[in-house]
């Protein structure tokens, strides 16, 4: 299962593309955080200084595909150390009578037979 899946798909002019990927570039090149102006919104990226890249082209049908993936790790999330307090005692109880005959957890019958 994903964490995250976003998916834009629109037509473009050569010089939108090119905006695209500079802007793309750029964010890679400066690395750390990063965040891409896609149209309607921003996506913020932490980027780190290793990819994994794949490049894919097909050509079939009348059409060019290509393909550019970059893959990386997400930092791992870090758990909290725990608090190692020293366990509270429990306060106690004060001990209170209940009339003879009748205990605490004793409770009244209220069926009704038809």
């Amino acid at each position: 299962m994903k964490d995250l899946t976003f998916e834009q798909k629109r037509s473009l002019s050569r010089h939108e593309a090119a905006d695209q990927l500079t802007a793309l570039a750029d964010a890679l090149r400066e690395g750390g955080d990063a965040e891409l102006d896609l149209g309607p919104g921003t996506l913020g990226l932490r980027i780190p200084e290793d990819l994994h890249s794949e490049l894919e082209v097909e050509i079939g049908g009348g059409e060019i595909e290509l393909e550019i993936e970059l893959k990386w790790k997400t930092a791992p999330v870090q758990a909290t150390p725990s608090r190692t307090e020293p366990h509270a005692e429990k306060p106690k109880r004060k001990n209170t009578r209940t009339p003879a005959g009748r205990s605490r957890s004793a409770k009244k019958s209220t069926a009704k037979t038809a």
